[in-house]
């Protein structure tokens, strides 16, 4: 069976990542968390005070230590899926706080920090068989991938979920902060200059607000399937 490259994009929260960590297990692909680099970039930049009191990052700051910033991924066998390291520490807990994910998208939108992940991204995905997700796959990492998924929901069910997360992680969460952080969100990465979260002309959206995981996979297994047969 012919391998083929698979582009999962959408909004904040939308269960891009599980669905696209289920599908590479299901299919026995390569499984890329492109938002865990981006995550790992903010986490680096928080611990070392480069963003101003307003929220904006220090980018002649991070520019220089961007060399520094490595970032990898290795399987966790007890899971089956891969733990994001952070010059070789484990960060994968610490990456999905409320506080990297309210200052993830001001570090996505400068450019220098895009143009050294897609580099990234797309070296680990020159071979094919691989699934990534993000917000740009699509139409900048891979835009000749075989197979483009673009993700969305409403905000409220997004916050919801995020919410249902947080909690079953034992980590603070409140309902209303998380809801206004989704669309923030939103707004920063359909509106930034390079790469701007958008649906590629060729495609599928998936609205999942009222599937169910086994439909969703269903619905994903049949798009796979109906690409590699034809």
């Amino acid at each position: 069976m012919r391998k083929i490259t698979i582009a999962i994009d959408g909004f904040s929260s939308c269960g891009k990542s599980t669905m696209a960590k289920d599908l590479a297990r299901e299919i026995g692909y390569i499984y890329v968390d492109t938002g865990a680099m981006y995550r790992s970039v903010t986490l680096y930049a928080l611990r070392h005070q480069l963003f101003n009191e307003d929220g904006s990052v220090k980018t002649s700051e991070l520019e220089k230590e961007m060399p520094n910033i490595k970032i990898s991924f290795q399987l966790n066998k007890e899971t089956g899926r891969p733990d994001t390291y952070l010059n070789g520490e484990c960060v994968e807990q610490e990456i999905r706080s409320l506080e990297v994910s309210s200052h993830v998208s001001p570090i996505a939108a400068v450019p220098f920090v895009r143009e050294a992940l897609v580099a990234q991204q797309q070296n680990l995905g020159k071979d094919k068989g691989v699934v990534m997700d993000g917000r740009d796959i699509g139409t900048t990492v891979f835009p000749d991938a075989e197979l483009k998924i673009f993700v969305t929901a409403s905000s409220e069910v997004r916050a919801q979920r995020r919410f249902d997360e947080l909690k079953a992680k034992g980590m603070p969460a409140d309902y209303d902060e998380i809801k206004k952080n989704v669309e923030e969100r939103d707004y920063i990465d359909t509106h930034r200059e390079v790469s701007p979260l958008k649906k590629a002309d060729d495609a599928i959206e998936l609205d999942n607000s009222k599937l169910t995981i086994a439909e969703q996979k269903e619905w994903l297994i049949s798009h796979f399937n109906h690409i590699v047969n034809n």
